[in-house]
């Protein structure tokens, strides 16, 4: 007997359907082609193309931003905390982009035209680093008069490592370095 249609086994299906055709060419036919189960059924799950390939974003997603959430609840000087949170993301981008490039670049086309998941993702990381953030001001570790606004510089100073328009230029050698030089500005900026 089959393992029931739920929506997982759809999203890892069309995973693996998004990787071997490309965003481009997969269809929710595919999809379905593969469970084998007809389109009307994966449609009971999924009310279109667009909510299936958001749902698949979202989930990619997740794994990028669920790991960080450690550094969040973690013990220790926030800064530090920070730090490692950056250089989590920064590190799983990079891997993502070493270990399946293709599909990499599948997943950056299909979040262009997730906007809604994307804002919900940049959401979530900017509330994690504004909870480190709080949680300096509270130790006396940090002067920041709005994390949220904070958090938000943090994201965008950093962007450069780990935002996936900047995918090319990951593998610069001095971009670990450049890094480090933005880092010490961001240091010095919520310290002040």
């Amino acid at each position: 007997m089959d393992a029931p249609l739920t929506a997982e086994r759809i999203l890892d299906t069309a995973e693996d359907v998004l990787r071997r055709f490309g965003p481009g060419k997969a269809t929710v036919v595919d999809v379905a082609r593969a469970l084998g189960v007809s389109h009307g059924s994966v449609y009971r799950h999924f009310a279109s193309k667009a909510s299936l390939r958001d749902a698949v974003v979202e989930r990619w997603l997740g794994r990028v931003s669920g790991p960080l959430e450690a550094f969040v609840v973690a013990d220790g000087p926030a800064l530090d905390r920070l730090r490692g949170w950056v250089d989590a993301l920064v590190e799983a981008k990079r891997q993502k982009v070493r270990d399946d490039p293709e599909l990499f670049m599948t997943y950056h086309a299909l979040a262009v035209d997730a906007r809604e998941v994307i804002v919900a993702h940049v959401d979530r990381l900017a509330d994690q680093v504004r909870r480190i953030l709080v949680d300096g001001v509270a130790a006396g570790e940090l002067a920041v008069d709005d994390p949220s606004t904070s958090a938000r510089a943090v994201l965008d100073a950093t962007a450069r490592f780990h935002n996936p328009a900047f995918a090319a230029e990951w593998a610069d050698p001095g971009i670990d370095a450049e890094l480090d030089g933005v880092w010490a500005i961001v240091i010095r900026g919520l310290r002040a």
